[in-house]
């Protein structure tokens, strides 16, 4: 669109007098140039003219007031493009990502973004200074804040202590007083500030013999981030403590706490755990992301094909539905994800869990409390007389749970719970280990999803390799059969090749076959074997297709499916 057809445009709608129209086209300002001046003539008129082109343009508006991107919408622009082309990313739709610009009839930016990134681009519109303001808060303000927190605390440590912080530290009040000073305060604070914005999933700080290191976790793995002054460790430890509402005198036994923090206009919560060791307390911080937690079912990396099948049974009225994996796996997202799709004002959903990481808006959820005895069984005991439709466990941990879940299951309720087992068919054998009845698993467990979470390959540095022969003997592929994939490392995934997780499934529905195996307490082995002849995907022939189409590589299949 030329200026002057823009021009004409917001005349027609009264947003530009016929002077004010004449005085733009004789400036011979570029279309670029002329978005910038909207802010200039007011809030109001600003908006008015952007809502005026959105919807002559057929495009989305766009608000970053207050906005905070997820973290893995912020890495899929790499900063010196966002910057180069003043725009700013705002989400990922099935793939697609949506990118904010003052200046909807540049192409360029969109284009080099969609080169670069190897993902559709789709365009929103929003002010110029709003984008400033969101490039300067989310890519350069916080450059480098950590080591200068660090060389601040170096600069400052010896003036802040009285003396020298031993591991024992007796004196609280002064070790309370240093952990409120800034530099401790501005150090914390910049190290959450990077994790967020890393995409990490927690924060490990950790005291050794002879020095302290900070580690985040980031899809899955964990990377060394700093290594703070060790005589002020205790120090930092006590920061997180007091954020978290603990006792600094304990240093005897473990304690849990919870931090909500506001940190570049995103609202987290953290979960904060601190145990003692041989060389001082450690701490980690959980870092729940509302983002992560509400997916829907479709971007969670399950096939059509499983998701059909899975759909089915959760859909049932009654019966209990396993979801299995180790800890970090994904069963919370993907039961979370289930919830919120079976949720509506027709349906009573409770859930008993430990902990209570999000509130579900119209669900009833209770959290375990061991200090008084509320423990998974007790809380089902009391679900069950509540008249709820569906209910979740957040675990089952023994036989009493067990079984109460499962006769609540019987008795017409639809029952969703974790089991940490290997695969699908290990949890058949784990309900029978724990006592339940063969005949009340057959007649009451619907199916079981085991699942897995792999690292996405980097799409900035993905290209086409080789792997050794030995990777493809194991996974039992035939030699230069596939082409497959792996990140070479760049700056948008920091040299580590792959950004983001996604999870591999397989589902084995309860049938008639896998039925009759339950009564007759047949291994998981054979269990499994009934439900491959059955058409089961097993969980490294989902992760050996989503290799195959470039999504992760081979040694992450590997990785988190070893037999």
């Amino acid at each position: 669109m030329s200026l002057n057809l823009l021009v004409q445009m917001l005349l027609q709608r009264d947003l530009l007098t016929a002077n004010d129209a004449e005085s733009v086209l004789q400036s011979r300002q570029t279309v670029s140039e002329f978005m910038r001046t909207l802010t200039e003539r007011g809030e109001q008129f600003e908006k008015q003219a952007l809502d005026a082109i959105a919807v002559e343009l057929s495009i989305e508006r766009f608000d970053l007031i207050g906005f905070s991107p997820p973290g893995r919408v912020l890495a899929a622009v790499p900063e010196n493009l966002a910057l180069k082309h003043q725009v700013f990313p705002v989400d990922l739709v099935n793939g697609t990502l949506v990118i904010a610009t003052a200046n909807p009839f540049d192409t360029h930016g969109p284009d080099e973004i969609q080169l670069v990134g190897g993902k559709p681009v789709r365009i929103a519109l929003s002010g110029a200074l709003q984008i400033e303001q969101a490039l300067q808060r989310f890519y350069q303000q916080n450059a480098g804040a950590v080591a200068s927190a660090i060389h601040d605390l170096s600069d400052v440590g010896n003036e802040m202590l009285p003396g020298e912080l031993e591991d024992e530290i007796r004196d609280l009040a002064a070790i309370e007083s240093i952990a409120n000073e800034a530099p401790i305060i501005r150090l914390v604070n910049a190290l959450l500030l990077q994790a967020v914005r890393d995409g990490a999933s927690d924060i490990h700080f950790e005291p050794f013999e002879n020095e302290v290191r900070v580690r985040y976790r980031i899809d899955g793995i964990l990377y060394d981030v700093s290594q703070p002054p060790k005589k002020l460790f205790p120090a930092i430890i006590s920061r997180v403590k007091l954020m978290a509402g603990m006792d600094i005198a304990e240093k005897r036994i473990p304690q849990d706490g919870r931090i909500r923090i506001r940190i570049s206009g995103q609202d987290l919560d953290l979960r904060a755990a601190v145990a003692p060791t041989v060389h001082g307390e450690s701490a980690v911080l959980r870092i729940l992301n509302r983002a992560s937690m509400f997916l829907e079912l479709t971007s969670l990396g399950i096939s059509s094909a499983i998701l059909e099948r899975f759909s089915v049974l959760f859909q049932k009225p009654n019966g209990a539905i396993l979801v299995t994996g180790p800890t970090g796996s994904g069963k919370t997202t993907t039961l979370y994800a289930v919830l919120s799709k079976l949720n509506s004002s027709e349906k009573k959903i409770i859930t008993v869990e430990d902990p209570v990481e999000y509130q579900l808006n119209g669900i009833n959820q209770m959290q375990v409390n061991s200090k008084v005895n509320f423990t998974f069984a007790n809380g089902l005991r009391s679900i069950v007389r509540h008249d709820p439709d569906i209910v979740l466990v957040g675990e089952i941990r023994d036989s009493e749970t067990a079984e109460i879940a499962i006769q609540a299951a019987l008795t017409g309720h639809l029952v969703f719970s974790t089991l940490h087992t290997n695969d699908a068919a290990g949890a058949m054998t784990r309900l029978l280990d724990m006592g339940v009845e063969e005949f009340l698993v057959a007649s009451t467990v619907r199916g079981v999803l085991a699942q897995r979470l792999v690292r996405v390959i980097c799409p900035n540095c993905k290209e086409p390799y080789n792997p050794p022969p030995e990777q493809l003997q194991r996974l039992g592929l035939p030699l230069g059969e596939d082409r497959f994939w792996h990140g070479a490392g760049c700056d948008l995934c920091k040299g580590i090749g792959y950004r983001g997780q996604t999870g591999i499934y397989e589902l084995l529905p309860v049938d008639s076959m896998i039925e009759e195996l339950i009564l007759k307490r047949a291994s998981a082995t054979q269990i499994r074997e009934a439900a491959v002849k059955s058409g089961m995907i097993p969980l490294r022939q989902d992760g050996l297709s989503k290799a195959k189409a470039g999504i992760t590589t081979l040694a992450e299949v590997l990785r988190v499916s070893q037999e």
